[in-house]
């Protein structure tokens, strides 16, 4: 078992992760901003579905500890520093998605002392499986999210994708297990997106 770090040499540690992570400023999705002015980085997708679900958390499917939802968000997305933004239509794209994320993981978060890294690779694994009602609204808040930019920039990346319907109605379907309300409010948000011809194919 490894010695404990000296505070110093722990600060370092620390300072060389808060510096690593700047680096998702630069990572590009493929979410327009509501102004449709650009495209919106992967840091600021991060602040901004942590403040959703502080805002949405009444509307969770369970009682929340709101804190460790946002935990969750904040730092679920660093990966995406080495793994980058995989659209979440992109079917080849989410089956390497795993393995590319872990090994992200490990080097990113090993930046850290070990007492930390293991703390936040548990929130982190919770956040994927799915494992508690806070994982389950923080995957919720995290998929409503580019759904939302979806909508109001007049299915900006579903055009640009040939996103088809069934699949956003498929995809987004996550967002039940983490919040029937907030799942019966997108879904009727599709279908008015559906009944406008917002999609490149839109359902017969």
């Amino acid at each position: 078992m490894s010695q404990p770090a000296e505070p110093l040499d722990r600060l370092h540690q620390q300072i060389a992760f808060i510096r690593e992570i700047d680096r998702l400023k630069a990572i590009t999705r493929r979410s327009l901003l509501f102004s449709k002015e650009r495209f919106e980085n992967s840091a600021e997708h991060s602040w901004h579905i942590a403040i959703l679900s502080m805002v949405l958390a009444e509307y969770a499917g369970e009682t929340v500890d709101t804190m460790r939802v946002v935990r969750m968000l904040l730092i679920h997305d660093i990966v995406e520093i080495d793994a980058g933004d995989v659209f979440i239509y992109d079917e080849i794209g989410q089956a390497e998605k795993a393995v590319k994320e872990d090994e992200a993981f490990e080097r990113i978060f090993g930046l850290l002392p070990d007492d930390q890294r293991l703390y936040f690779r548990k929130q982190w694994d919770e956040f994927e499986n799915g494992e508690s009602a806070e994982a389950r609204f923080a995957r919720a808040s995290d998929r409503m999210m580019p759904l939302l930019h979806n909508v109001y920039t007049d299915g900006a990346a579903w055009k640009a994708h040939k996103v088809k319907p069934e699949q956003v109605y498929k995809i987004n379907r996550v967002i039940e297990e983490g919040s029937p309300k907030l799942w019966a409010f997108v879904k009727s948000l599709i279908d008015d997106c559906v009944s406008r011809g917002l999609f490149e194919h839109p359902e017969s």
